[in-house]
């Protein structure tokens, strides 16, 4: 259940700029030689809908992350670099500040939840990464804070962050090229850097598709935002779904992300369980949790007909996870 207001709504709400399509084709452009253009492929399987995924599973590390951290690190002004930069993350942001980083031969520094995935904190470390370990809770205040004291260089915040969600936008622009007849797309809700830069793009070239936002029983911080016209505090149970599910949803990504969804889907943690096993059986592809989420929702959500996208936001999942997933 809901249980309070964000630390940083009470703090004051900070004011982020809206996304616009310039800002969305402008980092397609700024990091087209550094991000791949993933492939849009039909999953051949019995549902409701036509349910096409888009594979950003295919990225240099594993995840759509590397777009909006590209953008925006090359977006930062060179004598911000001077120290390096640093940002949050369960892993996969992290790879991405830490790609780019090693691309321009700056440091960088990542804030991880000790509970991270073993294989997300190996490849955070092999791009040559220093990380810094803390309980959740703290991981989350640096989100909530934007920062950390004691941390050098700039702070790249994965969320709330224009150019970040600018260069998430970019998905958008390739699903409308793929697919122009797109009726929905199905994105992994985490903060709402993803669905928000998605959005921009599908308001503006495909304002007839509808896009919601997908999460796991364990923790629905946009289900409660929307359900209470509000930010909120929500209870949240760790699970093998790591790249969604957060406390809460950051109190200036709400007038944003209000504005981005058509609405809130939720899969139980089983059905996430089991989409992704039907994605390796069926697709032959490899799904951390948050990116298997869009596809368990598109299974169930049998009110949504014609084609729809989902978003595979990531594949970075422990072996000895996905293989327990798999015998299950």
């Amino acid at each position: 259940m809901p249980a309070s207001a964000s630390s940083s709504a009470e703090r004051g709400l900070r004011h982020i700029e809206p996304l616009t399509l310039d800002d969305v084709r402008a980092a397609r452009e700024r990091i087209a030689s550094t991000v791949a253009r993933t492939p849009l492929i039909r999953l051949n399987v019995d549902a409701p809908a036509e349910i096409y995924l888009k594979l950003e599973t295919l990225q240099p590390i594993g995840s759509f992350k590397l777009r909006g951290a590209s953008n925006a690190v090359a977006m930062l002004p060179r004598e911000s670099l001077r120290d390096g930069v640093y940002t949050a993350s369960a892993g996969n942001m992290a790879q991405g500040v830490a790609w780019s980083a090693r691309a321009l031969g700056i440091p960088c520094t990542v804030v991880m939840p000790n509970s991270a995935p073993q294989t997300k904190m190996e490849a955070v470390a092999r791009l040559g990464a220093d990380i810094e370990y803390v309980p959740y809770d703290e991981w989350w205040q640096t989100l909530a804070d934007h920062g950390r004291k004691g941390i050098a260089g700039t702070f790249v915040h994965p969320v709330a962050d224009r150019t970040v969600m600018a260069g998430n936008g970019t998905i958008g622009l390739e699903i409308v090229e793929d697919l122009p007849d797109v009726a929905a797309v199905f994105v992994p809700f985490g903060g709402g850097g993803l669905v928000s830069g998605i959005s921009t793009a599908m308001r503006a070239l495909a304002p007839n598709a509808r896009v919601f936002g997908c999460e796991v029983s364990t923790s629905t911080p946009l289900t409660a935002a929307l359900a209470a016209d509000a930010p909120v505090m929500v209870e949240r149970t760790p699970s093998f779904v790591d790249g969604i599910g957060g406390r809460g949803v950051l109190a200036e990504m709400w007038p944003i992300v209000r504005q981005a969804v058509d609405g809130a889907l939720v899969a139980p943690l089983d059905e996430v369980a089991r989409a992704v096993r039907l994605l390796v059986e069926r697709a032959r592809v490899v799904a951390e949790g948050a990116g298997a989420t869009p596809v368990a929702c598109a299974l169930g959500a049998h009110d949504v007909r014609g084609k729809v996208v989902c978003v595979v936001s990531g594949g970075n999942i422990d072996r000895e996870t996905l293989l327990e997933l798999l015998s299950a």
